[in-house]
């Protein structure tokens, strides 16, 4: 399986929005779900948001639930993580994540991590 890389981290204002996207290779895109983590220092590595391969199941942390929407575009190889509503809460190191098992909302599923981008939520 290839690289995860991340993109569209940055600093934003508390309610505004952000995108920020996970392009990965073939044979790392295909046949996985792929995820967000998010962590931030000194905290645990949290899950956020999956996708699976086809895009039909989506699942979310509760955290998120309504404000972020996931979603991938298979010709550029991408998952998308749409920020809305953000809080300063948000504010932490995303990764992206991939999992060949099914799910990916737990890190001992996860077979590739990205390098993280950072957002940062400012009041």
């Amino acid at each position: 399986q290839g690289p995860l890389v991340e993109s569209g981290g940055g600093s934003v204002q508390a309610g505004g929005s952000l995108r920020i996207a996970c392009a990965g290779s073939g044979d790392t895109y295909y046949r996985h779900d792929i995820s967000w983590f998010r962590q931030d220092p000194g905290q645990v590595r949290e899950f956020v948001a999956g996708i699976s391969f086809g895009g039909k199941r989506t699942y979310y942390a509760d955290s998120v639930k309504g404000r972020f929407t996931i979603s991938r575009v298979d010709a550029k190889k991408t998952v998308y993580l749409q920020m809305n509503d953000l809080k300063p809460e948000d504010t932490a190191t995303y990764y992206c994540a991939a999992c060949s098992g099914g799910h990916c909302s737990v890190i001992p599923d996860v077979n590739v991590w990205g390098k993280g981008t950072l957002v940062i939520i400012s009041s």
